[in-house]
């Protein structure tokens, strides 16, 4: 499943960021996806990123406040027709397995491994995130 142009994956905080305009990393977020859009990149994510997504935007904080679910449904169904979008299948779950025996994490790291193991099954060699820990 190798793909070309050195695409992209797309982690859930990008998406949070550029879609929360009070978020101190909204304007770097929604600049660099549309710097890497019009050099043609290829955009993906996952389905387990359309989850996350949800999951960051209906807990109420300080720059979340009370988003109407109808308005972050549509952001989820705009994301799955501008993005790239892999599935998270058999392939990704057995080596999601070997990266668990290989690389010990347990935890929220079993979420970032998912995605690295999403990455491997579908030849996308780069991550776009605002992390800076790692596995």
């Amino acid at each position: 499943m190798q793909m070309t142009n050195n695409p992209v994956f797309i982690d859930t905080n990008i998406l949070v960021y550029a879609n929360l305009a009070l978020s101190p990393f909204h304007v770097q977020a929604t600049e660099r996806l549309q710097a890497l859009a019009e050099q043609g990149i290829d955009l993906w994510i996952s389905r387990q990123t359309l989850r996350e997504y949800l999951a960051a935007m209906t807990r109420r904080g300080d720059l979340t406040g009370n988003i109407p679910i109808t308005s972050l449904v549509a952001d989820v169904r705009y994301f799955a027709s501008y993005f790239r979008l892999v599935e998270d299948n058999l392939l990704v779950t057995e080596r999601l397995l070997t990266l668990m025996v290989e690389i010990p994490s347990g935890g929220k790291q079993v979420h970032d491994a998912n995605i690295v193991a999403t990455m491997l099954v579908y030849g996308i060699p780069q991550l776009l995130t605002h992390n800076i820990g790692g596995l």
